[in-house]
């Protein structure tokens, strides 16, 4: 399998209040985001979750607090027969530190596609801001943008009939 679908986390695949997901008791599954990813899953996309987290350079909540969301969002999943590939999350924040890995540069993206051997050109990137988009080019790959907090099942059953 040489091609994934990179997913934005907050108010792509989890309900964004607005300000930071500091907690797994704040980190809330959009409705139909299990479906979707089965279906993704299913038609031979990699899923691979690409995610700023600045709140952990604020101090807001710790890395720790990250993974037991992601852990969170993996056990749904189990649940349903399938597993996201990878999470990739970049702590900093331009207030705080400088880096490379935060988007809108692509960092993440190319350490992913690189680690899992995917050609760029055949993936693609669902997120809902424009910072999304623009990791997404800056790596060689299809951006899809949707609306924070809403539904894109219809992405992924587009996504879903193009099977490898």
């Amino acid at each position: 399998m040489n091609r994934a679908v990179f997913l934005d986390r907050d108010g792509v695949l989890n309900h964004d209040p607005g300000d930071y997901t500091c907690s797994l008791e704040e980190f809330e599954v959009l409705p139909e985001v299990i479906s979707s990813l089965k279906k993704l899953h299913r038609a031979g996309w990699k899923l691979i979750v690409i995610t700023n987290q600045g709140g952990i350079a604020k101090g807001r909540y710790t890395a720790d607090e990250v993974h037991s969301m992601h852990d969170y969002l993996q056990g749904l999943c189990i649940l349903e027969g399938f597993r996201i590939d990878d999470f990739y999350f970049c702590p900093h924040h331009p207030d705080y530190s400088a880096c490379l890995c935060r988007k809108p540069g692509s960092l993440m993206i190319e350490k992913a596609l690189a680690k899992h051997r995917l050609h760029a050109n055949l993936c693609v990137m669902v997120g809902d801001k424009e910072r999304d988009i623009l990791a997404a080019a800056g790596a060689g790959v299809r951006g899809i943008l949707t609306e924070t907090n809403d539904s894109w099942q219809h992405i992924a059953e587009e996504l879903a009939e193009h099977r490898e």
